[in-house]
């Protein structure tokens, strides 16, 4: 099945027809996933008839790249860069880092890079890489610019993975531009890039492909003489669900299309007519690549979710945020992205039990009851009957009237602490039960509310300089619209208004 995963014929041109951008490693080239890949490497080359499909299918010029638009128009840092010319001009910078998840195309733009004149390719991975190996390829590209005038482009992995001390060494090859750097990472780098690296770099943010922008890199892969080779086609619905399980990267969708090719053949019924297909012989149907082909290929769909990064943080304000609207749907869904990703799902039941006292508080007294007895039954019994438990506290939560007045009024009541405000304690509050403490008027007139009608007693509490001072302002929802109008009485029982 070789023939039909790459054949390694030349073209008319002259070049490898499975071949990546100049530049690219032969055994594969380089990738987001964050596995390790060795020591530095450099020179040109051409993918191997045997390399992953989504390494055939690196484009070779920035034309060729799916989606990234924004950062791809006429004149910008990237189409300058490619070019051979500095990214903003003489005087600016001419090192890049991207930023973006997985299957984004960081890579490829670093191999696009790589294809410019009088370019030199070296790749570092920061899992395997360290200080020397840093230094060694700085002092290799000082001496290919001094003596081949070759600029040399040094592709840096998973960059956030460097701590301070290595990308610290990066910083003298980048402001004398002995090097061009390109630096992808999937973590924002503002938390995990120096300040003096950043500064000396352009930051740009890749965004994850659209389905249209799979789709058509599918549809590419099936017809270029670097991928199928038009020796398979795919029905609509295997498409359709390629799409669906690629969660906008593009490797995912590469990967999968062609392990439900290889589903695809070894499916087919006559064996010799199957192997005389993949020959490619002149007569020879397309095989169809059907929805039950990818469905054994892949039956997962891609969790993007990062628990130490930013996933983890936009998920999770997601889900506050769509349980606060009340939006019950939506809230399901970011639960079911955090615990299929393997959140930890004692955080998950921290932040319900946060949200049902910020977010619904006293229009509904018991969601608070019911997110506490979620998370200590989470506690007990695990994962994975822990998610059925999750799920009706958040759909307590999320179909539950909502109030913010609690959290407001403690808000504000800080806020005045903070300030200065509520100097001294009335004296009839003060403790009286130590020798001495009537003397200093500890006590005195205080009034014992059970003695009073419904025991409410008209009583000074606040210090002085707060009286009538309201923190608390329950709404008209839920259980707190009857809270509202009792309150009302007691406040005027109290203040004897």
């Amino acid at each position: 099945m070789d023939d039909l995963f790459g054949s390694g014929r030349d073209n008319a041109d002259g070049s490898d027809d499975l071949g990546v951008a100049d530049g690219a490693a032969g055994d594969g080239g380089a990738d987001d996933s964050g596995h390790a890949r060795g020591q530095a490497r450099s020179g040109a080359g051409s993918a191997s008839p045997r390399s992953p499909l989504a390494v055939r299918m690196r484009p070779r010029t920035l034309d060729d790249v799916v989606g990234q638009q924004h950062l791809l128009g006429q004149g910008s840092p990237l189409r300058q860069l490619a070019a051979g010319s500095d990214a903003t001009g003489p005087a600016g910078p001419s090192s890049v880092i991207l930023w973006g998840p997985p299957g984004t195309g960081k890579t490829t733009l670093a191999h696009v890079i790589a294809k410019g004149p009088g370019r030199k390719f070296v790749e570092l991975s920061a899992i395997t890489a360290g200080v020397k190996d840093v230094r060694r390829v700085m002092d290799e590209a000082l001496t290919a610019r001094d003596l081949f005038k070759t600029t040399t482009v040094l592709f840096l992995d998973e960059i956030h993975r460097f701590n301070k001390a290595q990308q610290d060494a990066l910083l003298p090859g980048v402001e004398n531009r002995w090097v061009v750097l390109v630096a992808a990472t999937t973590e924002n780098p503002s938390f995990s890039v120096v300040s003096p690296l950043l500064s000396r770099s352009l930051l740009l943010t890749l965004k994850p492909l659209t389905d249209a922008d799979v789709e058509g890199l599918l549809q590419r892969a099936v017809s270029d003489v670097r991928g199928l080779n038009g020796k398979a086609e795919l029905s609509a619905d295997a498409l359709a669900h390629l799409v669906r399980l690629s969660g906008g990267d593009a490797r995912r969708a590469l990967t999968a299309l062609e392990a439900a090719a290889g589903v695809a053949f070894g499916d087919a019924d006559d064996t010799d007519a199957a192997d005389t297909h993949i020959a490619g012989a002149g007569t020879a149907e397309p095989v169809t690549i059907q929805l039950r082909h990818t469905e054994r290929a892949l039956d997962v769909a891609s969790v993007r979710y990062d628990r130490a990064g930013d996933q983890h943080y936009d998920v999770a304000s997601a889900f506050i945020k769509s349980i606060r609207g009340s939006d019950v749907d939506a809230a399901l869904h970011y639960l079911a992205r955090m615990l299929e990703a393997g959140e930890d799902p004692r955080f998950v039941a921290r932040r319900i039990v946060i949200s049902a006292a910020e977010d619904v508080g006293m229009a509904d007294p018991t969601a608070l009851q019911t997110a506490v007895a979620a998370a200590q039954a989470v506690q007990l019994i695990g994962m994975p009957e822990g998610r059925i438990i999750l799920a009706e506290a958040v759909v307590h939560l999320a179909t539950a009237p909502k109030s913010n007045a609690a959290y407001m009024g403690i808000n504000q009541a800080i806020a005045d602490v903070r300030a200065g405000l509520g100097n001294g304690i009335p004296a009839h509050l003060r403790d009286a039960h130590y020798p001495g403490s009537k003397q200093l008027g500890h006590g005195k007139g205080y009034k014992y509310a059970h003695d009073a009608p419904h025991a409410v007693a008209t009583q000074q509490y606040p210090p002085d300089d707060l009286v009538g001072r309201n923190y608390y302002v329950p709404t008209a929802n839920g259980a707190e619209r009857d809270i509202a109008t009792r309150l009302e009485r007691l406040r005027k029982i109290i203040r004897g208004t």
